[in-house]
């Protein structure tokens, strides 16, 4: 079995606005991902500064905007002092700015090739962040063509089994390179919910084609752990981090780093018998080329 690729995501901001631990940014951040580094992780999923809209626009999206220059300090700050694989997040971006954000070279960009449908409330009495956006196939060649064009990997974003028909579409079409890097999202809140099951799980792990390559995330604090434990087991890799589930076991206990989440999960490997893939390893079995 191939060894676990984990990707870190350390931001909380949108899925868990009221998480004391979120590192929000600046050196905060960078320490952060560099902590996570050493304790295991080969892939760092950056969230530059951005804002969220506040209401719905005159097109029907509810999307982020980014500051790009923004994005360019914190992934050299991190690069500066570890060589993890740079994975830019945020697919719910606008497309024009997220096109001039492939100009940065990060190894990956995060592409969801389905719509985009979120609700974060974790806390009922606290407001909820709610995302909207269709991403239309023309929109997702678009995306494929600049990525070629700047080196950059799409990670295909998942969030239920209508992405890998676009994304086999894509391959099809000559646009979209194999293996393919996807993460299947499992109990992320709103239109686009995949349930936290074993049985959700299998299905998307028996129908992958065999030119996909996938991680897990899992936005549902009861079940994550055991999720993504499953994951591994079945030979995919995971994703941890604050973004997902800032909580480190069932009483609530919040983690006070993104490292500790890391932590964890490379324990469950190594008593389950499976290492931990370098950055560099991490790029051959994703198909990056080596840096």
């Amino acid at each position: 079995m191939e060894k676990l690729i984990i990707t870190v995501t350390c931001d909380s901001t949108m899925s868990y606005p009221r998480n004391p631990f979120n590192p929000g940014s600046g050196q905060a951040i960078v320490q952060e991902y560099v902590r996570s580094v050493d304790a295991g992780a080969a892939i760092c999923h950056l969230h530059g500064p951005y804002t969220v809209d506040e209401k719905i626009q005159a097109d029907g999206t509810k999307l982020s905007d980014l500051d790009l220059p923004g994005w360019e300090r914190l992934k050299n700050a991190i690069t500066a002092v570890r060589r993890p694989v740079i994975q830019y997040g945020i697919a719910n971006g606008r497309y024009p700015q997220r096109i001039e954000l492939m100009k940065q070279q990060p190894d990956m960009m995060s592409i969801c090739f389905n719509a985009h449908d979120e609700c974060f409330q974790p806390d009922p009495a606290y407001p909820p962040v709610e995302l909207y956006g269709i991403h239309s196939r023309q929109e997702l060649e678009g995306y494929c063509v600049h990525a070629r064009r700047h080196g950059v990997k799409p990670e295909v974003e998942s969030f239920h089994y209508g992405a890998v028909w676009n994304a086999q579409r894509l391959i099809e079409k000559g646009l979209l390179a194999t293996p393919v890097w996807t993460t299947f999202f499992l109990a992320w809140p709103g239109g686009c919910w995949t349930p936290p099951t074993v049985s959700a799980l299998l299905y998307m792990d028996q129908h992958r084609p065999a030119n996909f390559n996938y991680s897990v995330s899992v936005m549902d604090p009861r079940t994550h752990w055991r999720i993504l434990t499953q994951a591994i087991l079945l030979g995919g890799h995971v994703r941890v981090g604050m973004e997902d589930n800032p909580y480190l076991d069932l009483r609530g206990t919040l983690a006070r780093s993104n490292a500790e989440l890391v932590e964890k999960i490379v324990r469950i490997a190594r008593e389950l018998g499976r290492e931990i893939a370098s950055a560099q390893e991490a790029r051959v079995i994703t198909g990056l080329p080596a840096r």
